[in-house]
Formats: C-alpha cells, sequence, structure tokens
C-alpha cells in the first residue's frame, strides 16, 4: 500500500516538497543497496501519488495488469469470500443476513471511498499527521493520464487502478465487523455503520500508517498490507461491537453452532486465494517483491493451519474442520503486515505463532471474560493482527532472513511496532464507540427478542437462505 513524497501538483494547486521518490525507493534492499539519507518508512507506503500529468513516466502494462487482477482477487475475497465464510459459521435461520450485511456494508464502503475516503486517506490534510485533505473529494482532478508511482522510481500505473486497488482494503475492512456482531445487529444499524465507522477510524489510521506525512509513517511503523490499518482496526472494532450489543440470545445456555462448515470451507479457500491480491498486490508491481509477498502468503497460511489443527489435536484429542479453516485465516492476517518485508522462514515461524495464542483467545479468554464475539474477529483478526504487526519489527532483521529496512536496529523498530499497534487500538476502540452509540441514537443496534428468534433472514429481509 502506498502513501505519498515527491513535490505534486494537482489542478494548479503546488504541494509541498516531501522526501523523494528515489530516496524512498533506495530503502529497499533488493533495489541494489540502501540509502544512509533515506527515511525508515512504512514499506507499504513507499510509493508516491503522482497527481500531475508525468510526461516522463508511462504507465507499465505489465504491473497495471497485475494490479488490475489484484484487485479483482480482493473483490472475490469480500464477495463472496468472507460473506460464504462468515455464513457458513451462522445458523441456518441467519445466513441471508449475514451475506446481505458483508455485501451491503462492502458496497457502501466503496461508493464512499470514491466520494471521500480515498480523498482523506492519501492527500495531504490540515492536520496531516492524522487525517487527509479534500483535494480529491468526488475523484476531483483524477483522469485517465493521472499516475500513481510504485517502488521503482519512474515507474507509474494509473490513479484509477490504484484507487480501485485501496478501495477494496476499505471495503473489507468494515465488513469484518459483522463477525462480531453477528445474528443479532439491526440491518439498519449496519447501513448506518458501514457510512460512519470508515470517517472515523479507517481513513484515518490508513493515513497515520500509508500517507508520507502520517504520525505512524514517520515514525517509521511498518505495515506492508494492513495488519494494524485492516487487522488490529477491524478486530477492535468487532470487539466493540460484541460488548455494546451483548450476548445472542442463548448464548453459553444452548449450542449455536456453525449451520456450514462446507460453505465456511469454500469462504476460507476463496479468502486464500484473494490474499494474493491483497498481500502481493500490495507492492504495486509484478517484481520479485510481489512474489516474496506471495511465497510468505503460501507458507505463513499453511504452517497456521497446521499449528491451529495440531494445537487442537493435543488440547481436544480431534482436530477439526472449523479449527483448520479458523488457522488458515489466522495466518492469512498474521503475515498481512509482514508479507512482502520477512523472509519465507520467518513467515513459517509467525504463522506457527499465530495460530496456538488465537486458539487461547478464542476459547479460554473469550470465555473468562464472557463476551460474545460471535465469529471471532477479535480473536482472529485484532489478536493475529497483533501478533503480525509485532513480529514484523523482529522478522525484518537481514539476520533472521528479512529484507531489513534503512538503519534497522531490533530493539528501536520492536518498540515501534508496539507503539504503532498500541496506537491503532486505541483509536479503532474510541472511534468504534463513538459510531456504535451514534448508531444506537440513529436506528437502534439490536433486533427485538422475536426477530432474533425468528432468525434474521425472515425479520430483517423475507426471505430464506434455504426452502427445505
Amino acid at each position: 500500500m502506498t502513501g505519498g513524497a515527491a513535490t505534486q501538483v494537482l489542478q494548479g494547486h503546488h504541494r509541498p516538497p516531501l522526501p523523494s521518490r528515489s530516496k524512498l525507493r533506495d530503502t529497499l534492499p533488493w533495489r541494489g543497496g540502501i540509502s544512509g539519507a533515506a527515511l525508515t518508512v512504512v514499506f507499504a507506503a513507499l510509493p508516491t501519488l503522482a497527481f500531475a500529468q508525468d510526461t516522463t513516466a508511462i504507465p507499465d502494462k505489465g504491473d497495471t495488469a497485475w494490479m488490475m487482477i489484484s484487485t479483482v482477487l480482493v473483490v472475490a475475497m469480500i464477495i463472496p469470500g468472507l460473506g460464504l465464510f462468515y455464513g457458513g459459521l451462522v445458523r441456518a435461520k441467519n445466513m441471508l443476513s449475514m451475506l446481505m450485511q458483508v455485501s451491503t456494508v462492502a458496497v457502501i464502503g466503496m461508493i464512499a471511498w470514491a466520494l471521500w475516503g480515498y480523498s482523506l486517506t492519501f492527500t495531504q490534510g490540515a492536520f496531516d499527521g492524522i487525517i487527509g485533505g479534500v483535494d480529491r473529494l468526488f475523484l476531483a482532478g483524477v483522469t485517465p493520464d493521472s499516475t500513481a508511482a510504485t517502488f521503482t522510481d519512474g515507474v507509474v500505473i494509473p490513479e484509477y487502478v490504484f484507487i480501485a486497488f485501496q478501495m477494496t482494503f476499505a471495503a473489507i475492512t468494515a465488513a469484518l465487523v459483522v463477525g462480531g456482531v453477528a445474528e443479532r445487529m439491526k440491518f439498519a444499524a449496519i447501513v448506518v455503520f458501514a457510512v460512519l465507522w470508515p470517517l472515523l477510524s479507517y481513513y484515518p489510521i490508513a493515513h497515520m500508517v500509508w500517507w508520507s506525512g502520517g504520525v505512524l509513517f514517520q515514525m517509521g511503523a511498518l505495515d506492508f498490507a494492513g495488519g494494524a490499518v485492516v487487522h488490529i482496526n477491524a478486530g477492535f472494532a468487532g470487539l466493540v461491537g460484541a460488548l455494546f450489543l451483548g450476548h445472542r440470545t442463548g448464548y453459553k445456555a444452548e449450542p449455536l453452532p456453525p449451520h456450514s462448515l462446507v460453505m465456511t470451507y469454500i469462504g476460507a479457500g476463496l479468502l486464500w486465494v484473494g490474499w494474493f491480491g491483497f498481500n502481493a498486490g500490495s507492492n504495486l508491481e509484478a517484481t520479485g517483491g510481489a512474489a516474496l509477498a506471495l511465497l510468505n502468503t503460501l507458507l505463513a497460511t499453511a504452517a497456521a493451519g497446521f499449528a491451529w489443527v495440531l494445537t487442537e489435536w493435543i488440547a481436544k484429542k480431534k482436530p477439526s474442520g472449523l479449527g483448520l479453516a479458523s488457522g488458515i485465516v489466522a495466518g492469512l492476517v498474521a503475515v498481512t503486515p509482514a508479507a512482502g518485508l520477512i523472509g519465507p522462514m520467518g513467515a513459517l515461524v509467525l504463522g506457527a505463532i499465530a495460530s496456538p495464542v488465537a486458539v487461547i483467545f478464542c476459547s479460554a479468554v473469550k470465555h473468562a471474560f464472557n463476551y460474545d464475539d460471535s465469529l471471532d474477529v477479535f480473536g482472529i483478526h485484532g489478536v493475529c493482527g497483533v501478533i503480525g504487526a509485532i513480529g514484523t519489527g523482529v522478522f525484518v532483521s537481514p539476520a533472521l532472513g528479512g529484507v531489513g529496512v534503512d538503519g534497522y536496529q531490533m530493539g528501536a523498530q520492536l518498540w515501534t511496532q508496539i507503539v504503532a499497534v498500541a496506537v491503532a487500538i486505541a483509536w479503532s476502540v474510541i472511534a468504534s464507540a463513538i459510531v456504535f452509540t451514534i448508531v444506537k441514537f440513529v436506528s437502534g443496534l439490536r433486533v427485538s427478542r422475536e426477530a432474533e428468534f425468528e432468525g434474521l433472514d425472515i425479520s430483517e429481509h423475507g426471505e430464506r437462505a434455504y426452502h427445505s
């Protein structure tokens, strides 16, 4: 993912000079050396948006094609991937409502991104450390000739492609949150949430991490594809939502089993395939950096899936299909902030660490603290996002097979990662609490007990997913 860098011109407005593209590029070890003058940067934020019409750089057709494919892959992660994954985990009477909630949040997120989200995330603002500006509201000034820079100096992609790719990230982040409030939140409340939450939580955190003037970017926090921006953000928002809505009726008193692990398994497969666009696409070029991210996405996910199976096998004597699917997602989450930064062996270790910890949070911790995070959004996305973000600071070390960053010192980088994680958690929790409070006032949060008993498919949408 990217941030801004060079002096930019937008419809005649001159922007202040920021660190040059070449300096940012030089921080990449595989580019042939590290510039001592370069910033320690958020790796995925290195490319700059070239808002002006660049007469010297023509979009690379291969990179452009790769980014268009990556964008489509991330869309498939949401619709139908996430919808099926979540839908299989709820009871049959709520299957359609889960598909509706995931898809509706995503499409609202896409619309909002084009109207104001892109501008608030990826332009310079008056409070540039926290949030962007208004120069790109309604995509003003974007043309087919507008370009966004990549990791290589002089190599660009169309800005429209960059906008579309980033749009999918905003869409899936908000959609992830609904798993924490599954089977009991009003559809009207979901719609209000989908409009407000990105404004207060996603856009600011993305700007802080991925824009060159962002406070976490300036600190040197590393987040290749969204460990903090996407997963910590969504995971803790899901926990806040679960606390606001309270338990599902019958929670702990009666079984609330998944109605179709087959659907969940298919969804997990689509998520894994789509995640290659999510992680490898964040390199913005079809180069060795994308190849590294792709390989790490394979290895961390495989390690996490098997680690979850082993953990259940040891603890419960029987490994479960749900456990394997959950482990796959846990690995995908954990490797997201590290995908293009760490070596393959580091990815294996990161995945193997993430799953057992997630198992504990999805079972013992949830039981001990008595919260109903319905589909374990916090236990998987929040927890594994934290593990991945902090682990990135360790495994990026060249001594451990990582690609390294300019001026790297493990202790200092680890502290920076911890601070970035703390900021992301605090911002997400506070912003989400504000949003759920507003939603409660505007539309109410929870369906009636009768509607919950009947199922949200009928009570909220007047139709069923199944008729036999």
